[in-house]
């Protein structure tokens, strides 16, 4: 069976992150060294760069993190005038970290609107892309909380009819961000099941978006006749627990939300304002302790009386 969701990881890439998670950022940096010497600047060398920035960044070299992203981002823009961003996989995800890590750097610094402006001009350069969500997602990151919620687009939907969001004024609203070949949103499925059952008769709603991405387990091009059943399918077996949850299927949610990580969980108080925003995974400890404030605090029309 083909393994899908990510891309193949180049054997370059796997011995940086490696030689990261061994917390070895010289060995890292020796391995990007040397292989950028021998093959040159291809997408795979740029991705594992990009790792190594990473990498820096979370070791704290803040500096030598910024000046290896830039880097990054002017190769890559190089390269990108003479093939298109999306021919290939790398690429897109050693440029998307490149402003991830810039971005990143220069919010830790104070540069909080150095950061906005870098994100905000790199979303008008690559409209269209993959990098889309990657880019509103660290936006998001540093903007959404305490904003209102994005606009929810519900016109197609697998399982029931979602409700109109007059219907939900006044709840919880807990989104659930999940691909139908992700493996840590099939594993994140039995937190979320356990804490909507006990909080939605406190006001809490789940509604758990996904999206087509063009292919299934069997099909690497697949029509969206095709992949909305497989979809379907994979709902019913792995995420099917969570009770009463609406699923819409479409992609601009993904797009204004940010959702380039799978799962992503947003949390939406009763006013409607975005009080929780996390690409990636949460502990059940982690949710609850989000969940529970929001679901204890009155509706706002029992609230008036």
């Amino acid at each position: 069976m083909k393994s899908y969701g990510q891309p193949a990881t180049p054997k370059v890439v796997a011995y940086v992150q490696m030689a990261l998670q061994q917390g070895d950022l010289q060995s890292a940096a020796a391995i990007v060294a040397q292989y950028r010497k021998l093959f040159g600047d291809t997408p795979e060398a740029l991705e594992a760069f990009s790792w190594l920035a990473r990498g820096e960044l979370a070791a704290r070299h803040t500096g030598q993190a910024l000046k290896d992203a830039e880097e990054i981002e002017r190769i890559s823009s190089a390269s990108l005038a003479t093939r298109k961003m999306d021919a290939e996989p790398h690429l897109p995800l050693a440029l998307g970290a490149a402003y991830e890590v810039q971005a990143e750097a220069l919010y830790e610094t104070g540069r909080r609107a150095e950061a906005l402006q870098l994100l905000q001009s790199a979303m008008k350069t690559w409209r269209g892309t993959s990098l889309v969500d990657r880019l509103q997602k660290n936006i998001n990151l540093m903007t959404l909380q305490g904003k209102p919620m994005p606009a929810l687009r519900e016109t197609e939907w697998i399982g029931k009819k979602p409700q109109p969001a007059s219907a939900r004024r006044g709840k919880v609203l807990l989104l659930f961000f999940w691909a139908h070949w992700c493996a840590d949103c099939k594993a994140e499925v039995p937190i979320i099941s356990k804490l909507a059952a006990e909080f939605e008769p406190k006001g809490l709603v789940v509604i758990a978006p996904t999206r087509l991405y063009g292919y299934t387990a069997q099909e690497e091009h697949a029509q969206p006749s095709v992949e909305l059943p497989f979809i379907e399918k994979v709902y019913q077996k792995y995420y099917s627990t969570i009770p009463n949850a609406r699923v819409p299927v479409d992609s601009g949610n993904f797009q204004r939300f940010g959702a380039s990580t799978t799962p992503t969980i947003v949390l939406v108080d009763r006013q409607g304002i975005v009080r929780l925003y996390n690409p990636g995974a949460m502990e059940e400890a982690a949710l609850r302790s989000a969940i529970e404030p929001l679901v204890a605090k009155q509706p706002p029309e029992r609230a008036a009386r």
